[in-house]
């Protein structure tokens, strides 16, 4: 029969695998996690400058701050997270705005984020060429607002910098209607 210290022991083993493969798996598709200070925050989202009830979202949302930061403001949020540990605490920390936050975990590189009038993003300069082919492709109705933390997009030309915060206009996709 199995004493506590061995219980102990394999669980902790267990949990601390579980994180370290968690964290670590996150690299292959997105960016480490990195908390965004609070006065990024509030300039990610001076830059976007969204209107009450417009949505922005959080590509690779973290602990969720930036998601609590933009309700905040009156802003719907829509974070996704792709370590269950940070997804699980985003969902956590925006329970307050639970009726104008959202957190998805999981890849935000198959998502429709179309209803989108802002994106925040936070990743590593190896993805920046995709996400910009992932932002082009988006079937967006409007102009879309993109902000980048720390890194640019190759082959455009930011339209505002505070910082090393960088904002991009995504125009929308022309759609031929039939009659």
């Amino acid at each position: 029969m199995l004493d506590i210290l061995t219980i102990i022991f394999w669980l902790t083993w267990a949990i601390a695998t579980a994180l370290a493969l968690s964290f670590g798996a996150v690299l292959l598709f997105g960016a480490p996690y990195l908390p965004t200070l609070k006065k990024t925050q509030e300039d990610a989202l001076d830059l976007l400058d969204l209107k009450n009830g417009q949505t922005v979202v959080d590509l690779g949302c973290g602990d969720g701050r930036f998601l609590r930061a933009a309700a905040s403001r009156g802003l719907n949020a829509v974070g996704y997270e792709l370590n269950p540990f940070l997804a699980f605490t985003a969902w956590l920390i925006t329970r307050a705005y639970r009726k104008q936050v959202k957190v998805t975990w999981g890849s935000f590189w198959r998502a429709d984020i179309s209803a989108a009038d802002g994106v925040y993003v936070f990743l590593i300069e190896r993805h920046m060429k995709r996400l910009d082919g992932f932002l082009s492709k988006q079937k967006k109705p409007r102009r879309l607002k993109v902000v980048s933390h720390a890194f640019k997009i190759p082959g455009r030309k930011p339209t505002t910098q505070k910082d090393a915060l960088f904002l991009y206009q995504y125009q929308p996709v022309r759609v031929a209607h039939l009659l």
